[in-house]
């Protein structure tokens, strides 16, 4: 947190997990977690691997993306010197890492999620609903956690029907929910 109460912006962001070994070549099934995976898992891309729970790994290991190709909902990759499932095995279950600065610029009307953490939300009539806890990834929208004055928490889909505006620079959102929403 900084002086203010905000959020710092973190160095490096999570865009991939990797769930486990495929097949004896030394590829991995990782999990995408960015909208650009042809991007992120292009050959010749350095990524830092991150530890389990996300965080940089203590020994700021890195690896070298050598091939990706898009694989069920996942992407299968494989690393520069995994060889073989045995060396492919050491890497599953941790999380790969992106410098920001490497992170492909986000359109004007896009958000990263961990900006939401935090961020007040207001109805379109400036009456106060809370502050963002968490934001769950759903189907068919993602969810925001949202805690209220009075303690309770909400999950308010961020979908465009409901979500009216994301003011990044005033670390808002303004919501039109519909008749019940905050009562539930």
């Amino acid at each position: 947190m900084t002086e203010t109460g905000e959020r710092a912006s973190p160095d490096h962001l999570v865009v991939g997990h990797i769930s486990k070994a495929h097949g004896n070549r030394g590829e991995l099934f990782v999990w995408p977690l960015t909208d650009s995976p042809a991007v992120i898992f292009a050959p010749g891309r350095e990524l830092l691997l991150g530890d389990e729970a996300g965080a940089r790994a203590a020994d700021g290991a890195t690896v070298e993306v050598e091939s990706a190709r898009a694989f069920k909902r996942g992407v299968l990759v494989k690393f520069a010197g995994v060889e073989d499932r045995d060396a492919a095995g050491l890497l599953a279950r941790h999380y790969l890492l992106l410098h920001r600065a490497e992170v492909p610029p986000l359109d004007d009307d896009e958000v990263f999620y961990h900006e939401l953490l935090g961020m007040t939300v207001e109805d379109v009539a400036g009456g106060r609903v809370g502050r963002v806890r968490e934001v769950f990834e759903t189907e068919p929208h993602h969810l925001l956690e949202v805690e209220g004055e009075d303690g309770r928490m909400r999950l308010i889909p961020f979908a465009a029907r409901i979500v009216r505006e994301v003011d990044r620079v005033s670390r808002r959102v303004v919501i039109d929910p519909p008749a019940g929403l905050l009562d539930l």
